[in-house]
């Protein structure tokens, strides 16, 4: 068995905002964390989100979009909802779960193709950001407790 720690980025579609941050975990950290991603409901993987994760050389246009249902019994060491409307539904997973709620717009918006794009890319970055903050403050912590 695996001892990676078990990450699930919880959304309400899984199709941008989840899959991307899916996608930029495992490309920072795939050799400490399982990661996973999920939605109140599956979708599909909306292709800007596949463009501007392209843009940093990160394919994730064989992820699926999944829903929760999927992951009820996993054993799951984080859950990290990326907007508030799954924060607001996220169920109760079994075990010592740490969960963390980051609030993160919408990129899903009206307007010109570029536009829509600009809003994917502010998303990405955001969750770039708030990913490598919590691979740091994760590796920190392991290293105290004599984990790494």
């Amino acid at each position: 068995m695996s001892n990676k720690k078990r990450v699930l980025i919880l959304c309400t579609g899984n199709s941008a905002r989840s899959q991307m941050a899916e996608g930029l975990l495992r490309s920072v950290a795939g050799d400490r964390f399982d990661v996973f991603s999920a939605g109140t409901h599956a979708s599909f993987v909306r292709p800007q989100a596949i463009a501007v994760m392209n843009e940093l050389g990160i394919d994730i246009s064989h992820q699926r979009s999944k829903s929760i249902d999927e992951f009820h019994e996993e054993r799951l060491d984080f859950v990290i909802t990326v907007c508030d409307h799954a924060n607001a539904r996220c169920p109760v997973f079994p075990g010592a779960v740490k969960r963390i709620h980051w609030s993160i717009d919408d990129p899903v918006i009206g307007g010109s193709e570029e536009g829509q794009l600009e809003a994917f890319r502010a998303a990405r970055d955001e969750l770039q950001r708030r990913i490598l903050k919590f691979v740091e403050e994760e590796k920190g912590i392991a290293e105290k407790i004599g984990d790494v």
